[in-house]
């Protein structure tokens, strides 16, 4: 009784910020352990049936229903088969949520009951579980309407995985038909951090991306009369090489930058010298002025190799799916990870690393003009991270037709950080 009485004295003592919060995290908690079996429901139903880019006219309706089941005012359509929820809370700023729609080209491979029954379709890299995070905290922040006042715009984007969906969203009328907002914080699940647990980071999160397409023209003939022709594939393999001294003798060693050829497709059979080569690379930076030169050096070692290997004309250079670098705004991270650090606690909240993936989720705060943050939502079950840890094993990322989250931790915790990052913006003292 005396335990008791000195826990009732000490929490009397709690600054009332703090029992707020308090009083705030077990109410989230409580309200996802309510309406966690709905959730889950929608997760393997979402898992089961994914749709790829610009084609997510299931999957749409399904985020629609549950947005307006919420109590959201539903637009569908925006962008593609965007779909967009607004709910009104009086005078506030406007706070901008996005999740995304499609899957990915991948025939999943992880042997779990609930696995994709679409051949060559998968949700690898855990659109469905930012999905059913976005559609619980929809639910949860209209019941938790008198601890925030302003406006919520709930996006769900098509074609992330091509990296033209935002762009769509917001050629189709986002921030004129709709709330413009004054913040926009996102989720990704990572690969590499515990359920459980949110990692951040400040500055550039994630690299511009580019794609070049490249051909290399020869003079076929019989590969015994070499002489006789222009080698194409030689001239491609010097280029390769050559393409590579871009990163690791013209650009500043402290920048980041990648230049990958994925691929290269030339001849038919042993003994023909073909008339062309084909390459696609992928090129990733962070500073533009990088990416410039990147590109810039990729035209110039090209032609400089095609001229030298005498290739009858100058080759065919193209660029596309160009995306901008997503930049986590610092001081709005500093904000999130305060409120987070509150509703989670600290140990939940871990440091992250800026990677050389792609994502369109920055198009929104540039459009904007405003600050944006994507935190990323541990998904791997704490038990096994553990483990690779101790034996260095590398789990599967994002992408991989073996990567499975452990859904429930993810489901919860992405459902409360999304809750305690509106609270941190829009909540009431």
């Amino acid at each position: 009784m005396r335990l008791r009485h000195a826990l009732f004295a000490c929490l009397l003592m709690l600054p009332p910020s703090l029992k707020a919060q308090s009083g705030t995290s077990a109410t989230i908690q409580a309200e996802v352990t309510r309406i966690y079996p709905n959730l889950e429901a929608l997760y393997l139903d979402l898992h089961r049936h994914p749709e790829l880019s610009g084609k997510e006219v299931k999957t749409a309706a399904k985020i629609a229903e549950q947005l307006k089941q919420a109590g959201y005012d539903v637009t569908t359509g925006v962008g593609g088969t965007g779909v967009v929820g607004v709910l009104r809370n009086g005078q506030g700023p406007t706070l901008l949520l996005r999740t995304e729609l499609d899957a990915l080209p991948v025939q999943e491979k992880t042997g779990l009951p609930y696995a994709s029954l679409e051949t060559g379709v998968m949700h690898a890299c855990g659109h469905d579980l930012h999905m059913t995070a976005l559609t619980g905290a929809a639910a949860l922040l209209n019941r938790l309407k008198d601890r925030w006042h302003g406006t919520l715009v709930l996006v769900a984007q098509p074609a992330e995985e091509t990296v033209g969906g935002a762009r769509a969203m917001i050629a189709d009328g986002l921030f004129t038909r709709f709330p413009k907002p004054d913040f926009a914080p996102a989720l990704h699940d990572i690969g590499n951090v515990p359920a459980g647990k949110i990692a951040w980071s400040e500055g550039y999160a994630f690299a511009n991306v580019d794609s070049v397409d490249i051909t290399i023209y020869g003079k076929g003939g019989h590969g015994a009369r070499p002489n006789t022709t222009v080698d194409p594939i030689v001239i491609a393999a010097r280029t390769i090489l050559a393409l590579q001294t871009i990163i690791s003798r013209e650009k500043d060693p402290m920048e980041p930058g990648v230049i990958t050829v994925g691929s290269i497709h030339a001849g038919t059979k042993h003994n023909i010298i073909s008339d062309e080569a084909k390459l696609q690379l992928t090129v990733r930076s962070y500073a533009p002025e990088v990416r410039k030169q990147l590109l810039a050096g990729i035209v110039r070692v090209v032609k400089a190799e095609a001229a030298a290997g005498l290739s009858p004309k100058e080759p065919s250079i193209t660029f596309s799916e160009g995306q901008d670098a997503l930049y986590n705004d610092p001081p709005f991270t500093r904000r999130l990870v305060a409120a987070l650090n509150k509703g989670l606690g600290p140990d939940n909240v871990v440091p992250g690393r800026a990677e050389m993936g792609a994502e369109d989720f920055g198009e929104f705060g540039k459009a904007a003009g405003i600050p944006s943050v994507m935190l990323r939502l541990g998904a791997v079950e704490p038990g096994r991270f553990k483990a690779a840890q101790t034996s260095g094993e590398v789990l599967p990322s994002p992408h991989s037709p073996l990567f499975a989250p452990d859904r429930e931790r993810s489901i919860r915790t992405g459902v409360e950080a999304l809750v305690l990052a509106t609270l941190g913006v829009l909540g009431t003292p």
